[in-house]
């Protein structure tokens, strides 16, 4: 390369790039300065080729080599925009801090509006979650060198707060050239003794950018401290931005201003936080307080309880001043009473209570607004507003006890006695509670498979549609919710039925797709076979790989694929595309026998005869694991004596094993064996947990199946596990390949649902929807399962337990006592946390399902109430559970006694258990209206 330079370039342009051979960054500005823009652009290329040639260089000479390489571009590129691109590439991040001034040493001799312009477009880079250090301190410099305005982007501005929070990454870059920067344009103080104060202050861009830290996004998580790797020193910047305003260096009405329309605008909690710590810093006087009183009430129904607490508090004492009047007091009761934060509720109720004690011309208004608590989904703040309004009720007035009345029609069953003699009217009763029945989801109908793929162009869309969803899911576990098992079925019945039709025009439609997706045969599969691996099956129609026999279809033992921690599902999956790739290339089929009818996965049992019929006129003998999968498949609940005697008259075997396996039923589930004891969790870390858990012999098989399902309906024993593919993308396919045997299903599941509460594991519970809607019996792994995802640590798997919950109990399938049993063992356990249950179950209430959260409680609470634990002590949480089968019990009309309610009742005391298991003993024990 360098030869090929010299005999291009004149001497003064080849010292150049002899600097950048022998790795001298610091010599470079001198010959650089002598040369003129031809001689540098004459440059260019060779620097470009020999920075493509050192990217995959990681020698010895290697770092000096593109220190220099960055100092020797940006000298020789005369165009602005082409010297900050060249300026952008990571290489900059090698410079230390003498080579950071012959960079700018060579950059010294543009003009002002070239320098200017470099910076702004560096300014103007693409941003990064930790932001990029050295660029945002070169176009620092360039715009101190240069005199230009100020950037005021959003990758800049975030790029300033964490250079001044954190300056010690700075140290590094040189802050002289004193003699060359535009007066007033000095750089701010970088010395590890400088507070983040002595920085904002020695800073020619604070006063401009400062004001757009409440319009750029992610500003408030910098300055509340996220992602710092040691803590600021000194004064944050709450405290310095409060000093400046002080100073009169910034304007404090526009940070007032500022925090708070950030604060109402919403965002992360971390994000929020650091604008509150700045509110907080600038201790807003009442006088400021009350000029923004519209905007503290906005802030009350939806932003984060932090958030809505401060403006409550606020709020609270500019009332307790006389400078609030009722109507704004109402304004905010109505926005505060209705969160779920119970907190919030009660400071509100006290703020109420104060208001009314202070001034008893108030009460009116008073007892009004703590109405709107009435409507709360818990008991006891509905019983607290209406403690609040029997103290202050005498001193209201008659001409509120009408719109207290309509008030009270909300409140929980058990309170409206009380509140009904408080009024002195008779509260409308609908006599909803004696023929309550839940509002539940349609019960689910199966949905057909789409036709089979009609031509080979169809199958290579079908084959690239799946890779494309694999590939997503590989870098975003979110994105597995994309895997359609039903596609994938499809997409391999597709390649097997085409490659038997026209083998070579299938493979002309397949090479965009293969080429696009390109196999790496020197890696196995590591964990479960997945949906993307039906690029295999592609490899081998088009000549990449060849499979291995049929004799060594065992996929745990091949070479290639080359199987590692496979679960019982993945050697299944396995199995059957090695047979396929050995089929279609030696003896293929016209179609797989397994391909589902439904979307679930199921087969109907006629449609799997009539196939078997095709393949005997067709003279095909069916691949054992084609056949397996089939059976497992059948919704032989589907089958009528006319399809039975369809299967006797086939002659072959195939015919006679699903006859016998109709007639049989399916397989035979034992019943599981139950334990409970401590586990390790994933990779052992943490202490070990607390774990119920189910194991189970082998299944009853009406015929022999091969090793792969063999050992899938084999014995299995838990040892509370989580295994690491269970939640991935390969699961998607799991309830596909027993659609008709949840049970086992949900049985080699269940470490993973327990990993949704004791570990934090998200994404755990997705399959417990489809669970729900699969065939076969719902036994204890389902329920275990629910009771363990009903406690999830994360919403989304909460929400997909409610949502199995529903269509459980919408099908029958529901057993409310087990599920109730099972909740209670697991609370025991520490697995599920009762705070989190209360969510799932109060979810399930407002979906329309009192009845079924009763019946679920009143198995749960007997075992909760029972003596408490020696170390966990009682269980916490309890009060709110009981409050809430208090409040399913008065809607739904539940009569009769629940074990342990009464016992805790006659305790002593006045705790909120015993206030708690009151009400509940009085609802059970009330008479049902007529």
């Amino acid at each position: 390369m360098l030869a090929a330079a010299e005999r291009e370039l004149d001497g003064d342009a080849y010292a150049v790039l002899l600097a950048v051979a022998h790795g001298e960054p610091k010599r470079l500005p001198e010959p650089i300065a002598a040369l003129s823009d031809g001689q540098r652009r004459s440059c260019v290329p060779h620097l470009k080729t020999w920075r493509a040639r050192l990217r995959n260089e990681w020698g010895l000479g290697f770092r000096p080599r593109r220190r220099a390489l960055v100092i020797a571009g940006a000298g020789c590129h005369t165009g602005p925009a082409a010297a900050a691109g060249w300026l952008a590439h990571d290489d900059l991040a090698w410079l230390e801090g003498a080579e950071a001034a012959a960079l700018l040493a060579v950059l010294t001799d543009r003009p002002a509006s070239w320098l200017g312009d470099v910076a702004h477009r560096l300014a103007d880079g693409r941003p990064s979650a930790e932001g990029d250090w050295p660029r945002y301190a070169l176009a620092e410099r360039l715009i101190l060198l240069s005199g230009c305005p100020v950037p005021t982007g959003e990758v800049f501005v975030r790029d300033w707060v964490r250079a001044r929070t954190w300056p010690y990454r700075f140290c590094d870059w040189p802050g002289g050239l004193d003699d060359l920067l535009v007066p007033g344009r000095r750089p701010p103080a970088t010395g590890r003794t400088d507070t983040l104060l002595d920085r904002l202050r020695s800073d020619p861009f604070t006063e401009v950018l400062a004001p757009r830290l409440f319009e750029v996004a992610d500003t408030g998580a910098l300055m509340a401290g996220q992602g710092a790797i040691i803590p600021a020193e000194g004064p944050a910047w709450a405290e310095a931005l409060a000093a400046l305003a002080a100073e009169g260096r910034l304007e404090r009405s526009a940070l007032l201003d500022g925090c708070l329309s950030r604060l109402l605008r919403g965002g992360r909690p971390a994000e929020l936080r650091g604008f509150l710590s700045v509110l907080k810093g600038l201790a807003p006087t009442d006088d400021e307080y009350a000029a923004r009183a519209t905007t503290l009430l906005r802030l009350l129904p939806d932003a984060p309880s932090t958030v809505a607490a401060h403006a409550q508090e606020r709020l609270a004492a500019l009332d307790a001043d006389g400078r609030l009047d009722d109507e704004r007091l109402a304004q905010a009761s109505r926005a505060v009473l209705f969160r779920t934060e119970k907190k919030l509720v009660r400071a509100q109720l006290s703020w109420l209570d104060a208001a009314a004690r202070r001034d008893r011309e108030r009460a009116g208004a008073v007892v009004l607004a703590a109405a709107d608590a009435f409507g709360h989904e818990d008991t006891a703040l509905q019983e607290r507003a209406l403690n609040l309004i029997a103290r202050h009720l005498k001193y209201a007035g008659d001409a509120v006890r009408t719109e207290l009345a309509r008030a009270a029609e909300a409140l929980s069953p058990a309170l409206r006695p009380r509140a009904a003699g408080l009024l002195g009217v008779e509260l409308p009763d609908d006599g909803v509670a004696d023929r309550w029945e839940d509002v539940l989801p349609p019960v689910p109908e199966p949905v057909p498979v789409a036709p089979p793929l009609a031509t080979a162009a169809e199958v290579a869309e079908e084959v690239g549609a799946v890779l494309a969803a694999a590939r997503a899911a590989q870098f975003r576990p979110s994105a597995a919710s994309g895997l359609d098992a039903a596609a994938f079925e499809r997409a391999l019945d597709g390649l097997v039925r085409h490659a038997h039709r026209d083998r070579d025009g299938l493979v002309r439609a397949l090479g965009p797709v293969i080429r696009g997706y390109p196999l790496n045969t020197q890696n196995g599969w590591w964990g479960d076979p997945r949906q993307g691996h039906i690029r295999y099956l592609a490899a081998v129609l088009c000549g990449e790989d060849s499979p291995p026999p049929p004799s060594a279809a065992d996929a745990q033992a091949l070479w290639y694929p080359r199987g590692r921690d496979f679960t019982p599902f993945g050697e299944v999956l396995g199995a059957r595309l090695l047979e396929a790739a050995w089929r279609v290339l030696n003896d293929p089929p016209p179609f797989l026998l397994a391909t589902p009818t439904t979307a679930g996965g199921r087969i109907d049992p006629a449609e799997l005869v009539a196939r078997l019929a095709e393949y005997e006129r067709a003279g095909t003998v069916p691949g054992p694991c084609d056949l397996d999968q089939a059976l497992l498949r059948l919704d032989v609940s589907a089958a009528g004596p006319d399809v039975l005697a369809a299967a006797g008259r086939l002659g072959c075997e195939a015919g006679r094993r699903v006859r016998v396996w109709l007639e049989a039923g399916g397989p035979s589930l034992p019943e599981p064996v139950r334990d409970a004891r401590p586990t390790h969790r994933l990779r052992d870390y943490g202490s070990p947990v607390v774990r119920v858990r189910l194991s189970t012999e082998a299944a009853a098989l009406p015929c022999a199946l091969g090793p792969a399902f063999q050992r899938l309906l084999g014995r299995y024993i838990a040892d509370g596990k989580r295994d690491e593919t269970s939640w991935t993308g390969s699961a998607r396919l799991w309830p596909s390949v027993l659609p008709v045997h949840r049970e086992l299903v949900a049985l080699h599941l269940q470490p993973t649902f327990a990993a949704t509460g004791d570990e934090d594991l998200r994404g755990g519970a997705a399959l417990l929807p489809a669970l729900a809607e699969a065939g076969g019996a719902a036994g204890e792994a389902v329920h275990l399962g629910l009771a363990h995802t009903l406690g999830a640590r994360h919403p989304e798997d909460r929400t997909a337990a409610v949502d199995a919950l529903l269509v459980l109990a919408a099908r029958g399938d529901l057993d409310a006592a087990r599920l109730g049993r099972d909740v209670a063992e697991t609370v025991a356990a520490g697995t599920v946390k009762p705070n989190r249950l209360l969510e799932s179950l109060r979810e399930a209430v407002r979906a329309g399902a009192p009845a079924t959260v009763f019946a679920v409680l009143a198995a749960a609470l007997p075992g909760m109430l029972a003596a408490p634990d020696p170390v966990r002590g009682p269980v916490r949480g309890l009060p709110d559970l009981l409050a809430l089968a208090a409040e399913c019990a008065g809607t739904c009309g539940a009569r009769g006694p629940v074990g342990g309610v009464a016992q805790a009742a006659d305790r002593g005391g006045s705790g909120r258990l015993v206030k708690e298991a009151r009400r509940l003993r009085d609802v059970l024990g009330a008479p049902v209206a007529a």
